[in-house]
């Protein structure tokens, strides 16, 4: 069925003419409706809109037009990433009704080489969880076992690839939510490195540590997307001069003779479930087959991560968040005769979510004049060291590799009222995002009979070679067992 096949395979249908594009989107859609009532994966399917483009590509074909490289590929976008005429909630009730006058670059660069938004999908409330079960729209179960989490907090993208809904669809990252979805829902999730793609149009969470990620079921999927989004954005401070070569990166075959790829000490041992720890023994075993060297690295302030982590992301959510007071900007809730003060309050209480909150106080309380040197000057400090302990370890070694997460998906509701232990699940993620270099998640089996996943972290702007690392790995994921028939 075209609607799981991957993107490369779709794109070069549609070029020979081995099938309609409205063919391929309407497949998608009907996959999407079934998909949505099984996990909550969306939160607004396009369907309208979605046909309509197809139907204009055809055309377009039949008069001999040539569409780009992802001509007629149906791909799903997370819900905090703008896209012009559809609305973009960042599934929170404070942006319920907020329709975008315009699209995000990575959007409009995907349009414009031929790729067709189907869905919006479902995450944690203005990206902050760990686990998708902070939407306001409802939680998002996992591809393989709807009682189970889908992770967080792109899980709605997680689950539409894993369902093979779509081949590529668009997350964020901003401590992990690519990378932890993907692992617990069995596919490839990307992040590169901070600044390869625009955050215009991104709405923000952290905005030193949000990039837009990608996840997909092949390495030459995301390759093809890297290559049509990234480059300098003008519209963006932070992106970066950039020629991506991730198509020649992929095309690369043989063996990983040379290659020396360090484990983090600090990321493999305890802390992780035994399943884990034997999906990277096997991980490991497999490198090796293919000829490359596994050396123990250490860095050692990679444990303080998680704490400044939890003071940074906070602290620049306070300040992103200020602008939804109600008055100029977001929903409002309650009287004019309330006053400024009390409605700006309510809206606010009634339009974020208890984790949002949480987040908006702890990061409020950080940059406090009273604790601003105490709290966020530190963790500033604290990145700094763990961005030499990387930039060290890459003078020795190609990649680095751990787990992506402790564990496989835990149950749905089953740690919602422990905020510090969902904090916990980012443990091997965060450091990337501090650092802001480029990461991927690739299968790595099961555990406690769930997927699983470990992670290659490469130096800046090396990102190229984690796309290549997984097409020699030969990843090429099949759609979760259960949607199969």
């Amino acid at each position: 069925m075209l609607s799981v096949m991957f993107a490369y395979e779709i794109a070069e249908n549609i070029r020979q003419g081995k099938g309609s594009v409205l063919d391929v989107v309407t497949k998608a859609l009907t996959r999407a409706k079934a998909v949505q009532e099984k996990h909550n994966a969306f939160i607004t399917i396009c369907e309208a809109e979605a046909l309509a483009r197809a139907k204009a590509l055809d055309e377009r074909l039949a008069r001999g037009e040539v569409l780009g490289p992802l001509g007629g590929v149906p791909v799903v976008v997370k819900d905090n990433i703008c896209t012009k005429g559809v609305r973009t909630t960042a599934a929170s009730r404070i942006l319920e009704n907020f329709v975008p006058p315009y699209s995000a670059t990575v959007v409009e660069r995907l349009e414009h080489a031929g790729a067709i938004l189907i869905a919006k999908s479902n995450l944690d409330e203005f990206g902050m969880g760990s686990s998708n079960e902070n939407s306001a729209f409802g939680p998002t179960s996992n591809a393989w076992d709807e009682s189970r989490i889908a992770g967080g907090s792109s899980g709605g993208s997680a689950v539409a690839v894993a369902t093979g809904v779509v081949p590529l669809a668009l997350g964020t990252d901003t401590g992990g939510s690519v990378r932890q979805p993907a692992a617990l829902n069995g596919i490839l999730g990307f992040k590169p490195t901070y600044g390869r793609l625009s955050r215009y149009g991104v709405i923000a969470y952290a905005s030193s540590l949000d990039q837009v990620g990608i996840l997909a079921r092949n390495a030459k999927d995301i390759a093809l997307a890297m290559n049509a989004m990234g480059g300098q954005d003008l519209h963006d401070a932070t992106s970066l001069v950039d020629e991506p070569k991730f198509v020649e990166a992929v095309s690369k075959t043989g063996d990983l003779k040379g290659w020396k790829i360090g484990l983090i000490r600090e990321l493999c041992s305890e802390g992780n479930s035994q399943g884990v720890q034997d999906a990277l023994q096997q991980m490991c075993q497999k490198l090796e087959d293919l000829g490359a060297e596994i050396r123990e690295i250490s860095l050692p302030h990679v444990p303080y991560a998680i704490a400044s982590y939890y003071i940074v992301a906070p602290a620049e959510a306070s300040s992103n968040l200020a602008r939804y007071d109600g008055i100029l900007y977001g929903h409002r809730e309650g009287e004019n005769s309330l006053g400024q003060a009390k409605s700006m309050m309510k809206s606010r209480g009634v339009g974020f979510g208890p984790e949002v909150r949480r987040r908006i106080l702890i990061g409020s309380y950080a940059l406090s004049a009273g604790y601003y040197d105490a709290y966020y000057g530190k963790a500033l400090k604290v990145r700094r060291l763990i961005a030499n302990d990387f930039k060290e370890a890459f003078k020795e070694i190609d990649v680095l590799l751990s787990p992506t997460a402790p564990h496989s998906a835990f149950k749905i509701g089953e740690k919602s009222a422990d905020p510090l232990a969902m904090y916990l699940e980012d443990i091997d993620t965060v450091a990337a995002n501090l650092v802001g270099i480029g990461g991927i998640s690739i299968p790595a089996g099961f555990s406690e009979g769930m997927p699983c996943g470990v992670q290659f972290l490469a130096p800046v702007m090396a990102d190229e070679r984690l796309l290549e690392l997984a097409a020699i790995l030969n990843q090429e994921i099949e759609v979760a067992q259960p949607w199969l028939s």
